[in-house]
């Protein structure tokens, strides 16, 4: 069995810490500086981290190649499942011609393209988190507000910002659940504690939102309606966090966020014109339909919510989840030591691929599919063009996909993540701040906030201990953290691209631009916690 070495540079970890950061410089100068697509910058730094691996941890090459492969296959199945299956159901609509009729009907709500995203990106994509997560409501949003009339780019880097603020309470609460499973603290403490750290933020994330699309001109016309989304939002997630738990947290948020914009809708409107860069500003006026036609047009989506919400039922969930195929990954499984830190004592790296053909949301994303055919009556030809339109339109997608998970379980594997892990442990009286940072590069790397509270959640409390720190807020500035490193991880800007017809050459450009407001977001979550350690317990 293959031990791990978190410093195996001379057992210096500041020195350790450098190499072992590599792959993310790989990554971070492709996307950002020389503007590479998003494929080639996922499968360079996964190069670099088989490199870091072999000759720098003295990992086997045989545990090299079957670690990438574990987290390439994670990569395909289940999150390209569900962009997959998300996408085609985007593609029904556009090919009956029912997408029109929904534009429409959102176009009548309101034309203003603020509170469009307002309503599709922070609001209803904060419900589909909530439901499946997983990519499944940037792939949603992004293509509805791209056959809005969005430009593909501002339909990606506006769905990428809002999906941040819901993450932590995802597909029904499961970081949350996974952090306290991996950390054995208390399910109840740890939904209250991330709550208490992000309904602040989330109170003005919408506001932020409208900043970024219009700037302080743009904000001044709506904002009653930004200040009541995050308002609404926020609230409840606090309450709901501290009061009921992680589980319905996102969907009772989102619907209160969709509920208040409505009503508020009926009774204000903005003074102002709004023209989004990008976009020209003599856009057809929406036309008028029937309400028989809308709820038709309509149904896709309400199908969606449907299966997805029947799937993440305790009692369906188990049933279907019966006839998982748990595979251990072959040379890979048990063949890999963790040690302290990381762990309270030496034990086995499981590596356990969950094949949850049929609980997967994926799956769910497909019955909606078919239902959806049957209910507008969709010709076998147009159905199988939707196919294999998405399925073109995937295909680099599902490369980048791949190779950056393969990256991340790799760099979990072969443990140059937890040497970054210890070395932001070592920040000491700045750690709550860094704890955030830790939980945020967990994500960037992972692509997912349950991923990293699995990888991280541990040595948070074990480094919350050692300085004295309250560990169930260390354990919750992690998940929280981990949100704002959502929009820059290479799986979700891959995800966004394809949901909106994006070159790839813009996918570095779309890097480059969510880049500045994760940072910027991820430390207010930073200093939210350092508030919570010192100042506010």
């Amino acid at each position: 069995m293959w031990e791990h070495n978190y410093t195996p540079l001379a057992g210096s970890l500041g020195a350790s810490a450098l190499v072992a950061a590599l792959p993310v410089f790989v990554l971070l100068v492709l996307l950002g500086a020389l503007r590479k697509p998003a494929w080639v910058a996922g499968l360079s730094g996964l190069l670099a981290a088989a490199l870091v691996a072999v000759a720098v941890y003295g990992m086997p090459f045989g545990l090299v190649v079957q670690a990438a492969t574990f987290g390439a296959a994670f990569g395909l199945f289940p999150i390209g499942w569900i962009v997959f299956w998300a996408i085609v159901l985007y593609r029904i609509t556009i090919i009956t011609g029912k997408f029109e009729v929904i534009k429409d009907s959102i176009g009548s709500l309101t034309e203003d393209r603020r509170l469009q995203a307002l309503l599709i990106a922070f609001s209803f994509g904060a419900f589909v988190e909530g439901a499946a997560g997983f990519g499944t409501p940037v792939a949603v949003a992004a293509a509805m507000l791209a056959g809005l009339g969005f430009s593909p780019f501002y339909a990606a880097g506006i769905c990428l910002l809002a999906n941040t603020a819901p993450v932590a309470f995802g597909s029904i609460g499961i970081p949350v659940v996974t952090l306290a499973a991996i950390t054995g603290l208390d399910l109840n403490a740890l939904s209250g504690a991330v709550g208490r750290i992000c309904a602040p933020v989330s109170l003005w994330i919408p506001s932020y939102l409208v900043l970024v699309m219009g700037g302080w001109r743009g904000f001044r016309g709506v904002v009653p309606a930004a200040l009541a989304c995050g308002a609404s939002f926020a609230s409840v997630q606090y309450l709901v966090s501290n009061y009921l738990g992680p589980y319905l947290t996102d969907i009772l948020s989102s619907l209160a966020a969709i509920g208040t914009l409505v009503v508020l809708l009926k009774l204000w409107r903005p003074s102002d014109t709004f023209v989004l860069e990008g976009e020209r500003p003599d856009h057809p006026a929406p036309k008028r339909h029937p309400w028989r036609e809308v709820l038709h047009a309509w149904s896709p989506y309400y199908l969606l919510v449907v299966m997805v919400l029947l799937w993440s039922q305790p009692a369906i969930k188990k049933l279907l989840d019966s006839v998982s195929i748990p595979i251990f990954w072959p040379g890979l499984h048990n063949l890999v030591q963790r040690l302290p830190p990381l762990v309270a004592d030496p034990s086995p790296y499981p590596a356990v691929y969950n094949f949850n053909w049929l609980s997967a949301a994926g799956t769910a994303c497909l019955i909606a599919c078919v239902l959806s055919a049957f209910v507008l009556r969709v010709p076998a030809a147009q159905a199988w063009e939707a196919f294999r339109t998405t399925a073109r339109q995937l295909a680099l997608p599902l490369v980048t996909i791949a190779a950056v998970l393969g990256l991340a379980f790799l760099m979990n594997y072969s443990g140059a993540t937890v040497t970054l892990g210890l070395a932001f442990g070592a920040t000491g009286v700045l750690f709550p701040y860094f704890s955030a940072m830790l939980g945020w590069l967990g994500v960037f790397l992972t692509g997912s906030d349950t991923s990293s509270n699995a990888l991280f959640g541990n040595l948070q409390v074990v480094t919350a201990n050692h300085l004295g720190l309250d560990p169930v807020l260390m354990a919750a500035s992690n998940s929280s953290g981990g949100v704002m490193g959502k929009m820059i991880s290479l799986q979700s800007i891959a995800v966004a691209a394809a949901a909106t017809g994006m070159k790839t050459s813009e996918e570095s450009r779309l890097f480059r631009f969510t880049l500045r407001h994760s940072i910027f977001l991820g430390s207010v979550i930073g200093l939210v916690v350092v508030i919570y350690a010192y100042v506010w317990p």
